[in-house]
């Protein structure tokens, strides 16, 4: 009860700061409610569901994070829980491992394992077993209450910053893949050298080469690579196959003679050279 008044006197303290705060008060970062705000109103509202089995700091916590230019949603319970989640649309997870149905430990496994949500833990337990366990289990960070509530605003920034960088660089591996001192761009379709120099693709050299880059070190067939650049409808004898390879090697500056990166496999059919540099 001690920890639950203190709890509940921080987060009242905060609210009531964030009404009376000038803006000669306010610091220029994002730990000043009135400075989030205002920033937030040119960016999309960060949506956090707030999972605590006490009503009062539950609403009060929210209300926080209200204050900050975040939207809320709220849970009582691991089944209220999920069933919000089922909904979709949130940003992070704010998990209280004190809950009357379930272990917060236990729903913070099962979220983990259908999910990448960021994850806070909210948590009373002094013992650092517990917080190592819900970190080895998934969970991105954790509070121990009785807890300042700007503390948690700042965590979950931070959180959310690392995700947007996260998912920043790996829309941009997805978009472009690396081999041998050159990138492939997958939007463009088009290669690009180390100099920078961009060279352009035909529709079949590009599925040629991804083909190649999906399977590295592996032979691939004749019949399969021409079924890959131009259809199972081409007849296997065609010697096509052979100049699209030929044309692939002179964009990727190979020596037509004695090609290093994609090599002929004799009676077997051609393999991208992994070990070449």
């Amino acid at each position: 009860m001690v920890r639950r008044a203190k709890i509940i006197s921080s987060l009242q303290q905060l609210l009531q700061k964030a009404y009376i705060l000038g803006d000669h008060n306010e610091r220029e970062d994002l730990t000043s409610p009135s400075q989030y705000r205002r920033r937030s109103t040119v960016n999309k509202a960060i949506r956090i569901l707030v999972v605590d089995d006490d009503a009062q700091i539950r609403s009060l916590l929210c209300d926080c994070l209200a204050d900050f230019g975040m939207t809320t949603a709220q849970a009582a319970n691991g089944a209220e829980m999920h069933q919000v989640l089922g909904e979709g649309g949130f940003d992070l997870v704010v998990l209280d491992l004190m809950l009357p149905d379930s272990d917060g430990l236990n729903l913070c496994r099962e979220i983990r394992a259908t999910s990448e949500i960021p994850l806070i833990i909210l948590t009373a337990r002094g013992e650092m077993t517990d917080r190592i366990v819900g970190l080895e289990l998934g969970a991105d960070d954790y509070v121990v209450k009785p807890f300042e509530p700007r503390e948690l605003v700042a965590r979950i920034q931070t959180i959310l910053r690392r995700v947007r960088s996260q998912t920043h660089g790996r829309a941009k591996e997805l978009e472009e893949c690396r081999f041998a001192g050159w990138r492939l761009h997958q939007t463009g379709r088009h290669l690009i050298a180390a100099d920078n120099t961009v060279i352009p693709l035909s529709n079949a050299e590009f599925r040629l080469l991804n083909a190649f880059l999906a399977a590295p070190g592996r032979v691939l067939s004749r019949e399969y690579l021409m079924d890959t650049a131009r259809g199972k409808s081409v007849d296997a004898f065609d010697r096509s196959i052979d100049v699209q390879i030929s044309r692939l090697r002179q964009k990727l500056r190979e020596d037509i003679k004695e090609p290093k990166l994609i090599r002929t496999i004799r009676g077997e059919g051609y393999m991208l050279d992994v070990n070449y540099r």
